[in-house]
């Protein structure tokens, strides 16, 4: 496939996209050809690099008109919550479709989501970044090769205070869904990556959430500052996931596995997930403890100047295209089955918390009879999208937060970002 002819690539979302343009916008096997974002300052900035690449661009503020340019696939950059419905329009208009994060606000999108790749035959990916970061990928080749033994236990760590923040990330939009979000559903930064280690699924879930912290309230976030999700996974090994806006700086993005015979973790502070450390029950008697930096699987000139969380967004957008070109490392994409094992465990893990945190089942998406009960299940925290299924912002119930905190937030947003 020496000649085959570059992938028309369009980008939906030119903030959190912005990294996605400058690697597809770079890539030899894209050619970007349109992006679409509502704010129209945002698109001036994706003009740069155009004219750094030579890339003939065109620039839509209504996705109806970006829907309708040619192009054979898209990158939903997005916001959070609304990436399943345009992923599942694009999917059965013949587009191959790499989302961010998350796959989908309720279990009814995932039914969609799920029929809507099956039926189309298009690749979708999930662009979970962090299962690419250099400890998650050494630490997956470590835990393959049998390292470690048999999981039996796993840590991951997403927290990441976004207090400084908050303005420039939600613009003091009242039904942001930041504003909106409760405290379990952003869970695949910190639980995908185990996930991908391991190659095992959650099977059961349990939520815990902390309460609305004043810090975070008087920003205009309703919902539990902290969230942890309690796992069994599919071989009875046992996995906590935390993520949230407690104090803590730099932020933790820390993952620990233990198996039979040792175990590995990523850096808990200076080097982060540039650095592993791995214990293996053999060298107890003498160098008990490894401790190294991994070195990248990909070293083109494109990957190391892509340097966005990590350096792990290159490769979800360059597996991406190597799965839409059928070429081998296509196969490191992480496919719709396994984005809804990283992403409906934060959904369901609310329900639990919702409940009293009563164990609740994961379904396994694989199988369409286990679907059939969430085809109508639209709980969620956003009012368009529950109807009369509407979930509280936290358990422990929302502060009372009037609009001038929102109007406050804005003139930061205004005047600083």
């Amino acid at each position: 496939m020496g000649n085959q002819r570059k992938i028309k690539v369009g980008v939906f979302g030119a903030y959190r996209g912005m990294t996605m343009i400058n690697v597809m916008a770079r890539h030899p096997d894209a050619e970007l050809v349109a992006i679409c974002d509502k704010y129209e300052p945002l698109l001036e900035r994706c003009k740069k690099v155009a004219e750094e690449t030579g890339s003939k661009i065109t620039y839509y503020t209504n996705f109806d008109d970006f829907f309708n340019h040619d192009m054979d696939a898209v990158v939903l950059a997005n916001y959070a919550n609304e990436h399943a419905p345009f992923a599942i329009r694009l999917l059965y208009s013949g587009r191959h479709v790499v989302s961010e994060v998350l796959p989908v606000e309720t279990l009814a999108q995932a039914v969609q989501l799920v029929e809507a790749v099956e039926k189309s035959g298009k690749v979708y990916s999930y662009a979970e970044n962090y299962c690419y970061f250099l400890a998650t990928q050494e630490m997956k080749k470590l835990y393959r090769r049998g390292d470690i033994g048999e999981f039996m236990h796993g840590e991951g760590e997403y927290v990441h205070n976004c207090e400084p923040i908050w303005p420039r990330i939600t613009y003091g939009d009242k039904n942001h869904w930041r504003n909106r979000m409760y405290s379990t559903y952003y869970c695949t930064h910190s639980l995908g990556p185990i996930l991908t280690i391991t190659g095992e699924r959650p099977v059961k879930v349990v939520g815990f959430e902390t309460p609305n912290a004043e810090y975070m309230a008087k920003l205009g976030y309703g919902g539990g500052t902290s969230g942890m999700i309690v796992a069994q996974m599919s071989n009875g090994a046992t996995v906590k996931s935390l993520h949230g806006n407690l104090k803590r700086e730099p932020s933790s993005v820390w993952y620990c596995i233990y198996g039979d015979k040792g175990m590995m973790e990523s850096d808990r502070w200076h080097e982060g997930v540039h650095r592993i450390h791995l214990f293996r029950d053999e060298e107890k008697i003498t160098d008990y403890e490894v401790s190294y930096r991994p070195k990248p699987r990909v070293t083109s000139k494109l990957a190391a100047m892509t340097s966005g969380h990590g350096g792990s967004d290159f490769y979800t957008m360059h597996y991406f295209l190597e799965k839409v070109l059928g070429r081998e490392d296509g196969e490191n994409c992480i496919d719709v089955y396994q984005a809804l094992d990283m992403g409906l465990p934060g959904i369901l893990a609310y329900r639990s918390i919702c409940n009293g945190n009563v164990p609740i089942t994961v379904p396994d998406f694989r199988n369409p009879e286990e679907r059939e009960q969430f085809r109508n299940d639209s709980w969620c925290t956003n009012p368009e999208i529950a109807g009369d299924d509407l979930a509280p912002l936290c358990s422990f119930g929302s502060p009372d937060i009037p609009d001038e905190v929102y109007e406050k937030v804005k003139k930061m947003w205004e005047e600083n970002f």
